[in-house]
């Protein structure tokens, strides 16, 4: 007999079929915890660090005190910033056991899950496709054949020797 299947209301199917989603690249995996209270409630601290590295008004509403282990905590504001929605300005902060003096450790700009980002890396080979290289040579050509008359215009004030005319050779 098998304890999850007498369960009321959750299916056998379903209790299998749970994976978690596909993580975005670039995108942080947090750790679960309670953060520490003290560097959790000095979040103008955190605005204060973050501020240092952008204008004031590009660093928007507090968004999450996350902790990353043993007093050390990371706060996340939104981003203003043009061109960076959905992504996170973070302030990481630490202290010593003890101590109420809290000390900056790292700052930056995360993306979340709902910031655009560049696609996957593809290696070039499997980038470049047969008519892909088909296109560029009709152009090469045509660069050639221009740079071919260019080259001729040039010598237009040479004489056929290609040495400069001479100043007893000018009409005034």
């Amino acid at each position: 007999m098998n304890p999850q299947s007498d369960q009321p209301g959750t299916p056998v199917q379903e209790q299998g079929a749970k994976t978690p989603p596909k993580r975005k690249a670039g995108v942080p995996v947090w750790r679960t915890g309670k953060p520490d209270a003290f560097l959790a409630a000095a979040v103008d601290a955190a605005r204060t660090a973050v501020e240092s590295i952008t204008p004031a008004a590009t660093v928007g509403a507090h968004l999450a005190a996350k902790s990353e282990g043993d007093r050390l905590v990371t706060h996340l504001f939104e981003s203003r910033l043009p061109g960076y929605a959905g992504w996170q300005w973070y302030a990481v902060l630490t202290r010593n056991s003890r101590s109420k003096v809290v000390t900056v450790n790292e700052l930056g700009l995360l993306p979340s899950e709902d910031s655009i980002l560049a696609p996957e890396w593809v290696p070039w080979a499997e980038r470049v496709r047969p008519e892909d290289e088909q296109q560029q040579e009709p152009e090469d050509g045509q660069q050639e054949e221009s740079s071919a008359v260019g080259d001729g215009s040039a010598d237009e004030g040479r004489s056929d020797d290609g040495a400069e005319p001479s100043d007893g050779a000018r009409t005034s």
